[in-house]
């Protein structure tokens, strides 16, 4: 457990399901051959919600639903999600299945079609078997909520579920923020193939809701990275139910909404770690940080582009303290930089300072690659007081085998 004194921030051992009035649950309906492949949400009124979603623009069909949910009210009270088929590309039949599950699981809760929030995951391009959701959706017994059968559900190439979960206090009322997500590969910064699901009985008006969302996900799931690509699926959604009736937070009440996005941003960044670190084949969670920049977004970039570089990466993944790679990456970052300051480090080793190269401990090097399971390099710029931390791993031999017989 940690403790963040700064904002009275304690992350906790919970999950999605753990905000007062949110159930969640899966099962296997048989889109996959054994897994679970159904997973489902809801609160026990509707919700506040806010989302973002990918930047490719072939956007899936369960987008094309979700946004319309939300943008009828502003509220969700339900979620459903598959996992197995993207339900991407799949045209206007593709788009009345997304329809026809969002209205099976409505009339499930007993709600309103748009207040339930419908997503997919999987491969792109095949319809979805329709009779299995259908089959899957009417076995679906709300009372049963093990939340970790959800994590399962929502899974495809990930080898481990992705939980988070935050409690505070604001304006003398706990309030709990809480989250799951999925995620391993076409992992890319601006969203990628990843879904995340967060709940909270936090009482927050739309618009600061949205405001905090957004500055969650700039600074944490925009700033990881596995492999380069983008996909078509990826959805950040956000549902807060006021159940912990706190006075409701204003972007006007400065000090709660700063103490309830804060919050918010931790449990962000702890899954975005952990989708960065189950990248597909991975060996290593690779963190980059980068100091003295004179903007925030020159730091962010910096950092994007060189945990981003395949390089960087397999010199991570063969233990190699290559830092050509490393200062090649920062310069084609499209920054403007002064080379005559820049020092890098790998771990506490200095391995570049003032732009050029030092001499370091190779085996000292080495065996920090080696033994590592999370690499930090440390980039200074020595021209601002400007950071930003950008999250991706190492690219292995297994990653090429996966991706290469994805749909088999």
């Amino acid at each position: 457990m940690e403790t963040y004194t700064k904002t009275k921030l304690i992350e906790v051992d919970g999950n999605v399901a753990t905000a007062n009035g949110f159930y969640a649950g899966g099962l296997h309906c048989g889109i996959k051959r054994k897994r679970n492949d159904l997973g489902w949400l809801y609160s026990d009124v509707p919700a506040n919600t806010a989302a973002v979603y990918t930047t490719n623009q072939f956007q899936a069909a369960p987008l094309v639903v979700t946004k319309e949910s939300i943008q009828a009210e502003g509220k969700i009270q339900g979620l459903i999600v598959n996992s197995g088929v993207a339900n991407a590309c799949t045209g206007e039949e593709g788009l009345s299945n997304a329809y026809q599950m969002r209205h099976l699981f409505a009339n499930k809760l007993g709600i309103a079609d748009h207040l339930v929030a419908v997503n997919s995951t999987g491969v792109i391009g095949e319809q979805l078997p329709m009779e299995k959701l259908t089959e899957g959706i009417a076995q679906i017994d709300l009372t049963d909520s093990v939340q970790e059968n959800f994590e399962k559900a929502i899974l495809t190439t990930d080898t481990f579920t992705k939980h988070a979960c935050v409690q505070t206090e604001i304006d003398g009322q706990q309030v709990i923020i809480g989250g799951a997500a999925k995620g391993s590969g076409m992992i890319n910064p601006n969203m990628a193939t990843m879904l995340t699901f967060l709940t909270t009985d936090a009482a927050i008006e739309p618009a600061a809701l949205d405001l905090a969302l957004k500055t969650a996900v700039d600074q944490t799931f925009n700033c990881i990275t596995v492999d380069g690509d983008t996909s078509t699926n990826d959805t950040v959604m956000v549902m807060a139910n006021g159940l912990a009736n706190n006075p409701l937070i204003t972007q006007q009440d400065s000090e709660s909404f700063q103490l309830f996005s804060d919050a918010l941003t931790v449990v962000c960044q702890n899954l975005a770690k952990q989708i960065a670190r189950d990248g597909e084949g991975a060996t290593k969670l690779i963190e980059v940080q980068v100091k003295g920049a004179k903007t925030h977004e020159d730091a962010q970039t910096i950092s994007k582009t060189v945990v981003g570089s395949s390089l960087v990466k397999t010199a991570v993944f063969g233990a190699d303290a290559n830092w050509g790679r490393i200062i090649c990456a920062i310069g084609y970052s499209g920054t403007e930089i002064d080379t005559n300051k820049v020092d890098v480090s790998i771990g506490n080793t200095l391995v570049v300072h003032r732009g050029m190269p030092v001499i370091f401990d190779e085996d000292t090097a080495e065996a920090y690659l080696q033994q590592k399971e999370e690499i930090t390099i440390v980039i200074d710029l020595n021209s601002g007081n400007q950071e930003a931390t950008a999250w991706g791993c190492d690219l292995s031999y297994d990653y090429v085998k996966i991706n290469a017989s994805y749909r088999t």
